[in-house]
């Protein structure tokens, strides 16, 4: 099953008068990228929380916030009082010096850095517990909502490396009429500059041969058809990261569409190309944000 690297997951506890609010979302990336939002007093459980995540996610760019609130609106913020009034007493004495109205300097002395903060304290064995199921929550949340999207991907997928078959499957009936425009217009080239009678019928026959070759188109058509039935194998397999796998083969998909389009000699092969290539731009983009 193919899983979207974007995500989305929400789970909430409480422990005494707080909440714990988990959130976890993410983005395309090649790697495992995690970064961490979390209350100072947290910071001492960094390490088991980015453990907790990563042990039950795949790669991408995912961000976790976790946020603490209190009903009573007593989070464990505090006020450095003594920076406070040093502020305070030096912007008040700049400002009346420089004639300066200090209405708003109170707001703005509050913005600065270490006037508020969060109290660190150890995290208490049950609030820990409590925050940790909330974690996993997130996750479980988030991986259902990858794979969700995922399943909506892999509808998309298959259809397009289907049609990409169809359109190879269309082909056979124009190859035979490639063969009859190319006798016609070598031998229309040669009786324009020379007469019919000094034609060398048996060397324009291994011209004929010999352009043919070029222009045959077998292996890439079987090649074309292999990498679609792998791609639709890998799209069905039990891997849980398979979207580096899918770009690699929609990249072999692409050399052989081009290799037809190059070799093709005929509109109507042509055509069918390019909506080959409609489709599989359709499948690059798609792959892109599979995990």
């Amino acid at each position: 099953m193919v899983l979207s690297m974007t995500g989305f997951g929400r789970a909430e506890a409480s422990y005494s008068n707080k909440e714990i609010l988990v959130e976890i979302r993410s983005l395309n990336s090649k790697f495992t990228d995690i970064r961490l939002k979390i209350p100072q007093n947290y910071k001492e459980k960094e390490v088991q929380i980015r453990k907790l995540v990563s042990d039950n996610v795949e790669r991408g760019k995912i961000e976790v916030s976790m946020e603490i609130r209190s009903p009573e609106g007593d989070e464990d913020f505090s006020l450095n009082v003594p920076l406070f009034k040093r502020y305070f007493k030096e912007l008040s004495s700049l400002s009346k010096e420089l004639e300066i109205n200090n209405e708003g300097l109170i707001p703005a002395i509050l913005r600065l850095p270490n006037v508020v903060g969060a109290d660190v304290g150890t995290i208490e064995a049950e609030e820990w517990l409590q925050a940790s199921s909330a974690i996993l929550n997130a996750v479980k949340a988030f991986n259902n909502f990858r794979s969700d999207e995922g399943k909506a991907m892999e509808t998309d997928l298959l259809l397009r490396v289907n049609n990409i078959q169809t359109y190879l499957g269309e082909i056979a009936p124009f190859e035979s009429d490639r063969v009859v425009k190319l006798r016609e217009r070598l031998m229309k080239n040669l009786e324009e500059n020379f007469s019919k009678e000094k034609v060398d019928q048996n060397r324009f026959e291994q011209e004929v041969i010999y352009y043919l070759e070029k222009m045959d188109i077998t292996e890439e058509k079987v090649r074309l058809g292999q990498h679609c039935k792998y791609f639709i194998e890998q799209i069905n397999a039990k891997d849980a990261q398979k979207g580096r796998k899918l770009s690699f083969i929609s990249q072999e998909i692409g050399r052989e569409i081009n290799t037809l389009g190059a070799k093709a000699y005929s509109s109507d092969i042509q055509r069918l190309v390019v909506k080959m290539k409609d489709d599989l731009e359709k499948i690059k983009e798609q792959v892109a944000n599979a995990v």
